[in-house]
């Protein structure tokens, strides 16, 4: 089957939450195009198609939607001959003249041009400034639907006719004169149009102010590097070359105040990177020999050489971006409700208009003021508030996460993140540095090895080549040992026993390494060495078992090993912060009971649960969403929300099994992959932030709903009982979908809570 392929297409012409409706619909109806996501916010919609999906198809059905989309590799656009801020100044200047008397009534003046003079002056800004609304609004009507253009189309016409009509009735009665002429409608017309024009470039700036983050991140990729390459007869060339043409394996050399073209290791020079854009990490980052280097962090002092190990699509600043825009164009399950109302909206607003028309007319006989209520009610139906009120605020959040180093992949993951009752951690890795050190190397007295070299050597031997970081710590160790002896042998035959293990042979002789549990079960004996295993676990050590198991004989324990990971020194302060939130905690972690309740001690953690094997951990997690679990006497049948902190390939079935993952970026890319939410830094205290931001993020979508939907069911009642102008009607529609988007955009004043 094929694979499914994402494309980001830009759409050019919506207005309001009806025309997202009606985008969504055009391309769904495209062969191929299994899922579409459309977010009014930046105008773009997220497909997932597979063959024959292509894009010539998918612009096609747009067009035909009354829509046009914008190849993703298209250059941008420019800006038309008449900016839109000159063509407001412009329908500005045109109706001034026009609601001057109405502002000059209350200093007892009473003045007004003649009919004639009026309706030329309001025919620019009704049929050349306000062209667009009649595009939108006819475009919508051709694909049997409604939007907002149709609903300014339709109000303004009606008061510009009205006035056309009535200014044609009374021709030639008392000669024309100005003052004996009936009173025209033309200034609301005009200045509706004047205020929706106004509205509309107020929102689409605070719009682009909500996508700042993402263009901030894009900035990053410096657009050429410096490539070192070897010349004939020895020694290096520097040659330029752009950033696309960056391979992995290339050399790069990296001067103070530049950016890194690319991910990957420093080989030469020493030197600080600033990397707050990238992780959220305020203080420059110092980099060595050895050291990871991410593309686009800034070099600060020092010449460096960096060999790069990850390019374009697949840098770590590349798929940052394309996560958070991932994240951005996603609906979240709350915006189904807004789809369903929005659909509805045009419909509705337009039977309401036709009632109020009909209702004032027959029951008052004055079809003019009928008319004036009926448009007052097509004006002040806004749907464009409803349509931004979720995307916005996802935008803003998001984007103001992404600065601080916090990565929500999904607005799925954002939305459940709010209401997370308990949080679950790995240990290794998540809560302590993940570079144990081996603090203990004890043979058992009359056992097969007695030196602790040799301890150390079989140790090595049975673990090279893995990446655990015990495995790491033990082989560092044998190095140290054997510093001038022979190089470390490999075993043979090596078989990895998930969560308990690893077995294999050396010399002809099989050896276990592993667990106190996988002990246990075996039925080993530790003997002398059970005490002492005792107390380092209580000192939150944790100890692993080496045994020689003989052909014939029973196993065999040879040594105890023990090791110590320090603690993150931001972990205590990160458990406290999840628990003044109201939130409880929890310790998943394989480790021994010992060293995992000692962590957890250290932490104030609340619940412990020890000697979890990989595959058990999401069952843990699964058992953690039931009340009885924690005991806290909830209502009875509601599951807990669970959000679990991983960073280990073994925390991936856990991150996914939680209803929230969290992986730090300092684990592996499978817990990444699995985790909605990634936190650049490694830091524990950016699992507080996290849900910090979320929270606040919901509470956003929620006052630009509340708001969005009490505007329209206050205001077109309001408009249906003849207590509203249709200029107010105007200003107040041009003005709530600023509103919506400005209490967005006040996310970006969020800081992460500070450790206590």
């Amino acid at each position: 089957m094929p694979t499914p392929a994402e494309l980001q297409l830009p759409i050019v012409g919506m207005s309001c939450a009806s025309c997202v409706a009606r985008v969504e619909r055009a391309l769904k109806a495209v062969p191929g195009v299994q899922s579409v996501s459309v977010n009014l916010a930046n105008e773009q919609a997220h497909i997932v198609m597979t063959p024959p999906a292509q894009l010539p198809q998918l612009l096609a059905a747009l067009e035909k939607a009354g829509f046009e989309g914008r190849p993703p590799a298209a250059p941008p656009v420019p800006p038309p001959w008449l900016d839109e801020r000159w063509r407001i100044a412009l329908a500005a200047a045109l109706s001034l003249p026009l609601v001057l008397p109405m502002l000059l009534m209350p200093l007892g003046i009473t003045w007004a041009l003649p009919g004639v003079w009026q309706l030329l002056l309001a025919a620019p800004v009704q049929f050349w400034l306000g062209a667009r609304f009649y595009r939108g609004g006819w475009n919508a009507l051709r694909a049997g639907a409604g939007n907002m253009d149709l609903l300014v189309a339709m109000g303004t016409s009606a008061a510009y006719g009205l006035s056309a009509y009535l200014l044609w009735r009374h021709a030639g009665m008392d000669h024309g004169g100005a003052a004996h002429e009936p009173h025209l409608y033309v200034e609301a017309s005009a200045v509706v149009i004047t205020l929706v024009l106004l509205g509309k470039w107020l929102e689409a700036r605070a719009r682009r102010q909500t996508g700042e983050a993402i263009r901030a991140l894009q900035a990053l990729r410096p657009e050429r590097a410096r490539v070192r390459v070897p010349v004939p007869g020895g020694g290096w060339q520097e040659q330029q070359r752009r950033v696309e043409e960056v391979r992995v394996g290339d050399e790069l050399i990296v001067l103070p105040g530049e950016r890194f073209a690319a991910d990957g290791m420093v080989i030469e020079g020493e030197g600080e990177a600033d990397e707050s854009l990238i992780t959220g990490e305020s203080l420059p980052v110092a980099k060595a020999v050895g050291s990871k280097v991410t593309g686009g962090a800034l070099n600060g002092n020092g010449r460096l050489v960096v060999r790069a190990q990850a390019v374009g699509a697949e840098s770590t600043l590349a798929r940052i971006v394309h996560w958070v825009e991932t994240a951005q164009a996603e609906k979240a399950p709350i915006q189904r409700l807004v789809d369903r109302v929005s659909e509805v909206f045009v419909p509705v607003v337009l039977g309401i208009a036709a009632v109020t028309l009909l209702a004032w007319g027959l029951t008052a006989g004055d079809w003019e003021q009928a008319i004036i209520h009926a448009v007052s009610v097509l004006v002040i139906a806004c749907p464009c508030a409803l349509g931004l009120a979720t995307p916005a605020a996802i935008m803003a959040g998001t984007g103001v996460a992404a600065r601080h180093g916090i990565l929500i992949k999904d607005a799925q993951a954002l939305e459940t993140a709010h209401a997370v009752q308990v949080v679950a951690f790995d240990k290794t890795g998540t809560l302590t540095e993940g570079r144990p050190a081996l603090v203990a190397c004890l043979p058992m007295p009359d056992g097969p090895l007695q030196a602790r070299a040799d301890v150390l050597g079989v140790a090595a031997a049975l673990q090279r080549g893995s990446e655990h970081p015990l495995a790491k710590a033990t082989l560092e160790a044998a190095r140290a040992a054997q510093a001038a002896g022979p190089a470390l042998a490999a075993a043979t035959n090596l078989r990895t026993v998930p969560g308990r293990g690893i077995t294999g042979q050396l010399a002809g002789t099989e050896w276990q390494l592993g667990s106190s549990a996988w002990m246990r079960e075996q039925g080993l004996d530790t003997g002398a060495l059970a005490a002492e295993a005792e107390r380092l676990q209580a000192d939150g050590r944790t100890v692993s078992w080496l045994a020689r198991v003989a052909q014939g004989q029973a196993p065999q324990i040879a040594a105890l090993l023990a090791f110590g990971d320090a603690l993150k020194p931001q972990a205590r302060a990160a458990v406290a912060a999840l628990q003044a939130q109201g939130l409880r905690t929890v310790l998943i972690s394989g480790d021994n009971a010992g060293a995992a309740r000692h962590a957890a001690a250290l932490l104030g953690i609340d619940e412990v649960y020890a000697e979890v094997l990989p595959d058990q951990k999401a069952r843990q997690v699964q058992a953690l969403k039931q009340p009885s679990v924690l005991g806290d006497g909830s209502s009875p049948g509601k599951a807990r929300i669970v959000a679990m902190v991983g960073d280990g390939l073994n925390d991936a079935p856990a991150l996914a099994a939680a209803d929230v993952g969290l992986a730090m970026s300092t684990g592996t890319d499978v817990a990444m992959h699995a985790a909605g939410i990634t936190l650049m830094r490694g830091d524990p205290m950016g699992v507080p932030a996290a849900l910090s931001i979320a929270r606040l993020t919901w509470r956003k979508i929620q006052q630009n709903l509340f708001w969005a939907f009490a505007y329209n069911v206050i205001g077109i009642p309001v408009a249906a009982l003849g207590l509203l102008n249709p200029m107010v009607a105007g200003a107040a529609m041009a003005f709530s979908s600023v509103c919506v988007v400005t209490n967005a955009l006040s996310l970006r004043r969020w800081k992460p809570p500070a450790a206590g």
